[in-house]
């Protein structure tokens, strides 16, 4: 069947669903543009369970990679892409480091707020181990505060687990939902499809090579955006003929501390990532962080915590997650060659060692910490060195639309940021807005 739809010409083919290619898809198909999607996971139902969570983001060097000192990265490779299971927190958007290198997207973020369920959680769905932290912390003199969730709260209901392993309830707001936006107005998916490259003609972008069921295809649009997130977008960028991306890059390491209490269960409505706090100058940010039974074991058996493996429904969590130092590079094959530099180190034991605090007001014991993960990387194909204010690459038609293109870490979940960016850049496309002026990209490499 797609057979016959690559023997199409598209005005935009979209290489990933995640947020930003999905709201890029969305704005262009409701503004009648004819766009492929292309996504190299499976389009397979969201059921939530623990199953789907393991094939579509643990899979050893697909979808979770490792550092040579074992530090993992997940990701996930699916329509949606890391949206479906991630904790649904919206964070600021970073206005001043985006402006000072030509890109204002005030009006759209300002856009993306009415048209998504964005907000603090209502009281009643503060669950008793959110509310015992948050108190915890306040009694210590933090400003803890609930934080704005990507959640359809008129959705919710008491018995309501939340998705971690994608949310078959529709409360937790994914990009699976603007991907499908984009369907109902005329879109096309192919999944399965993991691009190799860009196609080039006299130096523009005329279309995408990529392999499916064995094959290789090619699939041909005016426009082509890459969306395949910060380690994806680059590697696809080196086979294209941009050989300097995917260096000096961050990816927000994290680790959680936990204890027990006794006087506390936890319940199957918990959702993570109630409340928190970001210390900026410290350079880090904390949030309550309840994990579902499967998560919980995984964490506890990272650092051999055997005799906790049953304590489960007993167990406060903090998330530490910090602003990390740029450095390290991506393999051509995209394997992750980044290290945690003593200043990373040193924040995140400065939130272990506040969060211990924290923990033992609210009368937890036996506390230690967790491995150190990482998640959403970017900074590989930056704005201002590798895409321009309209996120354009130094190949004509050929744009970049993920986590990749954020030029500076700031230690925050990037979801609204790079929604905002996707209708940025659609206004660009189609001549709507007039980006700032950018400073000339470098030459492009002979294809």
């Amino acid at each position: 069947m797609y057979d016959e739809l690559l023997k199409q010409n598209f005005d935009a083919v979209v290489v990933g669903t995640g947020p930003g290619g999905a709201t890029a898809a969305k704005e262009l198909a409701k503004r009648g543009r004819k766009v492929l999607m292309l996504e190299w996971g499976p389009a397979r139902p969201v059921r939530g369970n623990f199953l789907q969570y393991l094939t579509e983001q643990l899979i050893p060097g697909k979808s979770l990679l490792l550092t040579p000192r074992i530090l993992g990265m997940v990701r996930g490779i699916t329509p949606g892409g890391s949206s479906l299971f991630y904790y649904g927190t919206c964070f600021p958007v970073p206005f001043d480091m985006l402006r000072e290198r030509g890109v204002d997207i005030r009006e759209e973020v300002a856009e993306a707020r009415k048209e998504l369920p964005i907000g603090p959680l209502k009281d009643e769905m503060m669950t008793p181990m959110a509310t015992r932290i948050l108190e915890s912390a306040r009694g210590l003199g933090y400003d803890w505060k609930k934080l704005d969730k990507f959640m359809y709260q008129d959705r919710w209901r008491p018995h309501h687990r939340f998705g971690y392993y994608g949310d078959p309830n529709h409360v937790k707001w994914s990009a699976r939902m603007p991907a499908g936006e984009a369907l109902r107005s005329g879109a096309a998916l192919v999944d399965r499809a993991k691009v190799s490259r860009v196609i080039l003609e006299n130096g523009k972008a005329v279309g995408v090579e990529f392999k499916k069921d064995n094959r290789v295809h090619q699939a041909f649009g005016t426009h082509v955006i890459l969306a395949a997130g910060g380690i994806g977008s680059a590697v696809i960028l080196r086979r294209t003929g941009i050989p300097d991306v995917g260096l000096n890059y961050f990816y927000d390491p994290l680790i959680s501390v936990c204890g027990k209490v006794e006087d506390l269960r936890k319940q199957v409505n918990e959702i993570p990532m109630s409340a928190g706090v970001h210390l900026d100058e410290q350079g880090f940010m904390m949030t309550d962080m309840a994990l579902p039974f499967m998560l919980d074991k995984v964490f506890a058996l990272n650092v051999f915590k055997f005799h906790r493996l049953f304590e489960s429904r007993k167990t406060l969590r903090i998330m530490i997650k910090a602003r990390d130092v740029l450095g390290g590079r991506l393999t051509d094959r995209g394997g992750v060659r980044k290290n945690l530099t003593p200043e990373d180190k040193a924040k995140l034991m400065d939130g272990y060692e506040r969060a211990v605090k924290i923990l033992e007001k609210a009368g937890a014991k036996g506390i230690y910490k967790t491995w150190t993960l990482a998640a959403h990387p970017g900074g590989t194909v930056k704005i201002g060195e590798h895409v321009d204010s309209r996120l354009q690459t130094r190949f004509e038609n050929l744009y970049v639309c993920d986590c990749s293109v954020i030029p500076e870490p700031w230690g925050r979940p990037p979801t609204l940021t790079v929604i905002g960016l996707g209708k940025h850049l659609v206004r660009c496309m189609t001549g709507e807005k007039a980006a700032a002026t950018s400073s000339p990209l470098p030459a492009a490499a002979a294809a």
